[in-house]
């Protein structure tokens, strides 16, 4: 009652404030805003991650969408622009009800997960790729169509590189096996969940050539529920971790396993005016100081790293590294 009183005795103050929005708080307390300040939540939308799951996946995918990038563009040969616009929780049914009509849906597992995840292309994508991997220049296509057979097989080659790199990028936690199990042009058709199961579903903009379209990676939530309790444990193992112990190792980027990086070695010791340099001639014999093998720098890149000496090992030459530099 007493909150109840509170409201009664304000209402003449809300007269008074006319275009803004009364809030009724804990006990009773009262406060104004301005509808540009009020937020509408959707009660209905499932909130199956906490803020902080969902914060660790959405970055953990965002890694995931600019490795994919690279990979995709060598694919083509073709620059291809991704950019992870959304990831939500969604009911499987709202999900379907969204897509497009026609569309092309690819069903997938990725062994040992349990459940069946969603690729969705929209086909006009779809033939640009296809257009792409025919040798063409990756037009955007007037019609909107369902793709025939052939066409299927030949995008099913980029889908499988989207979805080894997505079980790649897991790698560290367990590995997965993608393996496509078939095609849907309607999601009205879907039956892999219950129609209130709840998905995770992962919206990007991808751009090739000229033609800029949203695809959808969509997962039932029990699919991904061992990767999200493996990324809490690694969040509870780094603030376990004491700080009296100094810094913590850090750990290695597995995107990085397949990256070509140039090895050299060079030494300094031979010097030669530029008269003697231009009198050089084929047959000529340069002679070197012998301590000059033993100081090689072997640079990583640009950035010399490491002391050296010169060897062979078996019937190719060889640089024992000795000791770091110190930059």
């Amino acid at each position: 009652m007493e909150n109840f009183d509170a409201v009664n005795s304000n209402m003449d103050a809300l007269e008074d404030r006319s275009g803004m929005i009364l809030v009724v708080g804990w006990q009773g307390r009262i406060t104004y805003h301005t509808p540009e300040n009020i937020l509408s939540y959707d009660f209905r939308q499932p909130a199956f991650l906490a803020p902080n799951e969902l914060r660790k996946l959405r970055l953990r995918h965002e890694e995931f969408v600019r490795s994919l990038a690279s990979r995709l563009s060598m694919y083509p040969r073709l620059e291809v622009t991704l950019r992870m616009s959304k990831l939500q929780t969604i009911y499987f049914q709202n999900f379907t009800d969204g897509l497009s009509t026609p569309t092309h849906l690819t069903l997938f597992k990725a062994e040992p997960l349990k459940g069946i995840g969603l690729l969705d292309i929209p086909p006009r994508l779809g033939l640009t790729i296809v257009d792409r991997l025919l040798g063409g220049s990756a037009p955007v296509p007037e019609e909107n169509r369902d793709l025939t057979e052939i066409e299927t097989a030949l995008l099913d080659q980029a889908v499988q590189i989207i979805l080894n790199e997505w079980c790649n990028h897991w790698q560290s936690f367990q590995d997965f096996r993608p393996t496509l199990l078939g095609h849907e042009n309607n999601g009205r058709f879907l039956q892999t969940a219950p129609h209130d199961t709840v998905m995770i579903c992962v919206t990007m903009d991808m751009g090739i050539g000229d033609s800029v379209q949203q695809l959808q990676l969509a997962f039932p939530h029990y699919m991904l529920e061992p990767i999200v309790k493996h990324l809490t444990g690694m969040n509870t193992v780094e603030r376990d971790v004491p700080s009296s112990g100094g810094s913590p190792q850090p750990r290695w980027n597995t995107e990085f396993d397949d990256v070509p990086m140039e090895v050299t070695a060079e030494w300094e010791g031979l010097r030669l005016t530029a008269r003697e340099l231009v009198c050089l001639e084929p047959g000529q014999i340069l002679l070197f100081d012998p301590q000059m093998t033993q100081e090689v720098h072997v640079h990583v890149g640009s950035v010399a790293k490491y002391h050296g000496r010169l060897g062979t090992c078996g019937s190719k030459w060889a640089v024992e590294l000795t000791q770091p530099l110190i930059n």
